[in-house]
């Protein structure tokens, strides 16, 4: 294992002055002092997100030092923060060559390696056929002699990765952390809840849950604080017996199983009903027990755990056809995912079910029927499936197999000494698809220096927790756009108008040659941002010769050093032009974004189609593409920024490490622990020059 650079950076290594020992030839003195000097250069290039003049620094320094492995690893650093991948694998695996198996550090960079290299091929979690297992440690209902609830029936998990429990057996719903830890628990009105069944969340962020003995529908607000009824128990129209699992459809209308009625039950968000559906007639059968439920689009789908089916009706109640007839031993609850398809809770298995095509996948099992009963069933804000198993009392944690082997993705984004000994570390954790893992804390994060923990750990911040964000929009300027700036101006002010508590960091126009447009007035009563922004998006520099690659680069760059959630929002016809990625490639940009964090939008003008280039972009960093001028308006997306899921975590600690006045690099390795998972990840950084 090469030693000697990575000595001589921390200060440890020295020349003998023996007469029995010569001194080595100047050269060799030379090429180790030039880099050092490079490669402590690239270091700080690093920590300020300049990664090309990263890149430079550190294949200079190589250069004087070939094959020197800690400079192969911070290259591949470089290039993979930079978007290349390819690059970033090769230095990465020359680094662990050079280091060899032996080494401490070869396990580490190893798993890197495979990491990125695998995500790269494999498809999101839907799309494959990796099974989900059941983790050693779930959240048990009981916890010593404590009982923290009782028969869960349903899970409603929440952005910050934690989950609501609805305890059916105590009669509360329970909400609990990523770290199985109560936070908070509500029994409801004065006179409780009576059998709590089912949750689900409206699309104002009210919530609403199904009273089984009680015959009604609680209303919550967003933060679990009960507030009134919906229905009451009977037999005629608006009452209920015995709800069970709900709905929320697009337009926010709730539906309601009522199972003693053998019927489901629509209201508005407010309450009043609107119908009720699901009798016997001349082409449907009647229900005999229905169960689980879930909309999407027009349609509305029902399980029925005798009949085994789901059958599909219309908005309306009007029975359409059956999905699902055969392949079912018992459904319980049905939950739209964010793909599209359905999770289903069938006796002691979790499946995926897709409405376009009925075709089902078993995701997982949970031991034997005659021991368990899976009645409700969701997947978590970090991709794990929640189970909620009555007979055994507790919710199960399953996780996709290859994610409880691979662990997870930890990387040290940045390291901020300006204040040594005091050091800001910025931590990014993620899943081996690169999913951000949400709703950690202090616990699941140690920091050690050179293998020794620090002193004075502090967990000072998470990303998911913030309201702020951050935007840069980006500008089409090419001979389409050229007859449509009032189409641009109108998306820049309803993206301004629709912004809260999120920045515009920039304005860029992709021309020929892209550029920032001015956004600050230096005049004492100069025009406003409004003003400024109407200008900027009408601005001129049209060309056919635009480049979008060059200022979605531009553009992306200006957010790195800002808030952690970010998002490039592109004013586009829809066409991308011959030389949209003349310098960098599709696949480039989409690494580069997605391994920075920054989340792609386009807003399409003149009525054209978006190119498959810009779906792709949508896809890889979990944007969208929406037309300018639809009935909802492009609002949505915008406030969506604020949304954005992020792993990204801060914290400080104190450093014990001498630096040899600033010339010292100093080592710093971050482990996460979650459940049965954890990952880790080593770097270094230089204190300031004395």
């Amino acid at each position: 294992m090469k030693r000697f650079f990575l000595f001589l950076l921390i200060g440890v290594f020295s020349i003998s002055l023996s007469a029995q020992t010569p001194a080595p030839p100047p050269t060799a003195d030379l090429n180790t002092t030039y880099a050092r000097d490079e490669f402590r250069l690239g270091v700080q290039a690093y920590n300020r997100f300049s990664f090309n003049e990263s890149i430079l620094s550190f294949e200079r320094a190589l250069a004087f030092r070939p094959g020197e492995p800690l400079i192969l690893d911070w290259l591949g650093r470089s290039y993979y923060r930079s978007g290349y991948e390819e690059s970033a694998l090769r230095f990465w695996q020359s680094a662990a060559s050079e280091y060899g198996r032996g080494a401490e550090e070869y396990p580490l960079l190893s798993s890197r390696i495979e990491t990125v290299r695998n995500r790269r091929s494999f498809l999101p979690v839907a799309e494959d056929d990796v099974p989900y297992m059941a983790q050693e440690r779930g959240y048990p209902g009981v916890s010593g002699e404590n009982t923290l609830y009782r028969q869960p029936t349903a899970v409603l998990p929440q952005s910050d990765g934690s989950v609501w429990v609805v305890a059916y057996g105590s009669n509360e719903i329970v909400r609990i952390d990523v770290n199985g830890i109560v936070r908070q628990r509500s029994r409801g009105p004065l006179n409780g809840f009576d059998r709590p069944y089912d949750m689900v969340r409206g699309l104002d962020g009210r919530l609403y849950v199904s009273e089984f003995r009680g015959g009604r529908i609680s209303v919550l607000d967003s933060d679990g604080n009960w507030r009134s009824y919906i229905g009451r128990k009977g037999r005629g129209e608006g009452m209920l017996i015995g709800p069970q699992n709900m709905t929320i459809d697009d337009e926010g209308y709730l539906y309601v199983v009522d199972y003693g009625n053998l019927r489901i039950s629509k209201f508005d968000p407010d309450g009043a009903f609107i119908l009720s559906f699901g009798k016997k007639s001349l082409d449907f059968p009647g229900f005999v027990s229905p169960t689980g439920i879930a909309a999407r689009d027009s349609r509305v789908f029902v399980a029925d755990n005798s009949q085994k089916q789901i059958f599909i009706f219309d908005r309306n109640g009007t029975y359409l056809e059956p999905l699902v007839s055969e392949g079912l031993e018992g459904p319980e609850s049905l939950k739209l995912l964010d793909d599209g398809r359905f999770l289903a809770a069938d006796t002691n298995r979790i499946l995926l079910i897709d409405p376009d095509s009925a075709i089902i996948r078993e995701l997982g099992l949970l031991g034997n029927v005659s021991k368990v009963r899976i009645v409700g069933a969701d997947m978590d804000a970090n991709g794990n499936v929640l189970a909620a198993n009555f007979d055994a009392g507790e919710i199960s944690l399953m996780t996709r197999l290859d994610d409880m082997a691979a662990g997870l993705f930890v990387q040290i984004d940045r390291v901020i000494a300006d204040n040594f000994p005091l050091v800001t570390v910025d931590i990014r954790v993620e899943d081996r698809l690169r999913r951000p893992i949400v709703g950690l804390d202090a616990r699941n994060f140690r920091i050690s220096e050179d293998g020794r923990v620090v002193a004075e750990q502090n967990f000072a911040g998470a990303a998911f927790r913030s309201s702020q964000a951050a935007v840069s929009l980006l500008i089409e300027r090419s001979g389409r756009t050229s007859a449509l700036k009032d189409d641009l101006a109108a998306a820049v002010r309803d993206i301004n108008a629709s912004l809260g508590g999120i920045n515009i960091r920039s304005l860029i126009s992709a021309g020929e040659q892209p550029q920032r447009e001015n956004l600050v007035s230096t005049a004492p009563n100069g025009p406003s941002l409004s003003r400024l922004l109407d200008a900027a998006a009408r601005g001129g520099g049209y060309s056919q010769r635009w480049r979008f690659d060059l200022g979605l680069r531009l553009a992306a760059t200006d957010l790195l050093a800002g808030e952690k959630k970010r998002a490039v929002i592109f004013i586009t016809s829809g066409s991308l032009g011959e030389l949209a990625f003349e310098q960098y490639g599709l696949s480039e940009l989409a690494s580069y974004l997605a391994n920075n964090n920054v989340v792609f939008h386009a807003v399409v003008v003149g009525g054209g189609p978006a190119s498959e280039s810009l779906h792709y972009l949508c896809d890889q960093t979990g944007g969208r593409i929406l037309p300018l001028y639809r009935n909802q308006g492009i609002g949505a997306l915008v406030t969506s920024v604020a949304a954005i899921p992020s792993g990204s975590y801060t914290l400080t600690y104190r450093s014990g490490l001498p630096t040899d006045f600033g010339r010292a690099y100093l080592p710093v390795e971050a482990e996460v622990y979650l459940m049965d998972r954890s990952g880790r990840d080593g770097t270094g950084y230089f204190a300031p020059l004395e």
